[in-house]
């Protein structure tokens, strides 16, 4: 198998999200699962922000790291660090997420775009959250 081929089949198959943006923060790649995971098509997606999986209220603070990352070159979660965040899917609905990102470097070593590779946390998130209310009564 060739490289080309196991990059198509990743890329295709991949069933995490795998979404990439450009230094502006528009979506330029969105594969098959975050199709699956957002509720977006690829045509949907492609050439929007990233505001249509953000939730409105954490836009700003999306942003700030977002701009600080693309003028630095500095990310507290490029190093395989995995970030738990809601996020929101297409129909509305919140769910949880966890990624991690790595920059990607342009020609001249700046970082051209940002891929995010995302998963579903919501019913393990959903799990904890029960299991801490329960343990919380029990010992109170």
């Amino acid at each position: 198998m060739h490289k080309e081929q196991i990059a198509q089949a990743l890329l295709e198959d991949l069933p995490d999200a795998l979404v990439v943006s450009d230094r502006e923060g528009i979506i330029c790649l969105w594969n098959g699962g975050a199709e699956r995971i957002f509720g977006f098509s690829t045509e949907e997606a492609i050439g929007e922000t990233l505001d249509i999986i953000t939730p409105e209220r954490l836009r700003k603070r999306h942003w700030g790291g977002y701009r600080h990352t693309m003028s630095t070159g500095e990310t507290r979660y490029g190093s395989g660090d995995l970030l738990s965040v809601p996020a929101i899917r297409k129909d509305g609905a919140q769910i949880s997420v966890q990624f991690s990102i790595m920059p990607i470097r342009g020609e001249n070593d700046e970082i051209s775009a940002i891929a995010a590779i995302m998963r579903d946390v919501t019913a393990e998130f959903e799990e904890r959250k029960k299991l801490r209310k329960s343990l919380n009564a029990a010992t109170a």
